[in-house]
């Protein structure tokens, strides 16, 4: 999908981005004087090759309006702009965030006009706040709280058609497993409910400053337009899937008893869906939790 750079910004040519490694990053850490912190889930990627293939990996071109989310240094920002149209940027620390444009026109001069950094926190970003519609999400997103982040933007930006992002390695298992796994929970069905999800990969732990304690993963989502981009409607199947599995051990029978608002109701509902009241909630695909959704 084509969409407009942020400004009439140069179009990108031989003139490559140079990239962060571990001495930029850490001379760019001690001029602002500030160390990763836990609160932000900030961990700072120093690696050139992993930020080329995660770019690689993203499939990301000269059409494509990057969303990034957490740039902190600028490492995968910088990566972005040698090959995609323009990059919007969403950094919730106002120190990172002020000192990035400078970051961008020392290392890309010549994509600097496809780069818009906004102070925000990502939970609450809305379309309002963008120049333009992304068409693509790619972000080494904060640990602590990337399933919702992912789940807000996807949501808030139908625009975006693929996204690729970093995430802590087990919660790359939940959100690509399928059903009948055992890791196959609410972040699973939710991302689904936007498209196809796939592990992309897996990152180590001395790519990064400070070296996290857990390993990473990449996540694919390719979004399809499968399920209503309404906002009722997906509230009203989040609101299934949460029931369902509130309660691993219950049967659908017994788990979504307080959804329906008795047992025996939450039988009917699901035997008008087709949908077997003894199976539990791991056994259903997102197809089944719309369809049970839509059950009066």
């Amino acid at each position: 999908m084509a969409v407009l750079l942020l400004e009439a910004g140069p179009e990108l040519t031989d003139d490559a981005p140079r990239l962060l490694g571990p001495a930029q990053i850490r001379q760019l850490a001690a001029e602002l004087d500030i160390r990763p912190t836990k609160t932000l889930g900030q961990n700072f990627v120093h690696d050139a090759n992993t930020v080329r293939r995660i770019v690689a990996e993203s499939g990301v071109g000269a059409d494509d309006v990057v969303l990034e989310v957490g740039p902190g240094l600028g490492s995968l920002t910088l990566a972005l702009l040698g090959t995609a149209g323009g990059v919007i940027a969403v950094e919730i620390d106002p120190t990172l965030a002020g000192r990035l444009p400078s970051t961008i026109e020392e290392y890309a001069p010549a994509q600097a006009g496809s780069f818009q950094v906004i102070t925000a926190d990502a939970m609450s970003v809305t379309r309002d706040d963008l120049p333009v519609a992304p068409t693509a999400l790619v972000a080494n997103l904060p640990y602590n709280v990337a399933v919702p982040v992912l789940l807000h933007l996807l949501a808030e930006f139908p625009s975006i058609a693929t996204a690729l992002v970093m995430v802590q390695a087990e919660v790359a298992d939940r959100l690509a497993a399928g059903p009948g796994s055992r890791v196959y929970g609410v972040p699973s069905v939710k991302a689904r409910y936007y498209g196809t999800v796939a592990r992309a990969g897996a990152v180590g732990r001395n790519v990064f400053w400070p070296e996290p304690k857990v390993e990473s993963g990449l996540v694919r989502v390719e979004r399809t337009d499968t399920h209503a981009d309404d906002a009722a409607i997906r509230t009203k199947v989040f609101a299934v899937i949460d029931a369902a599995f509130a309660q691993r051990r219950k049967t659908l029978r017994s788990a979504l008893a307080s959804w329906a608002g008795s047992a025996p109701e939450a039988e009917r509902r699901l035997r008008a869906a087709g949908i077997d009241p003894g199976l539990r909630g791991e056994r259903l695909d997102v197809d089944d939790f719309v369809r049970l959704a839509s059950i009066d």
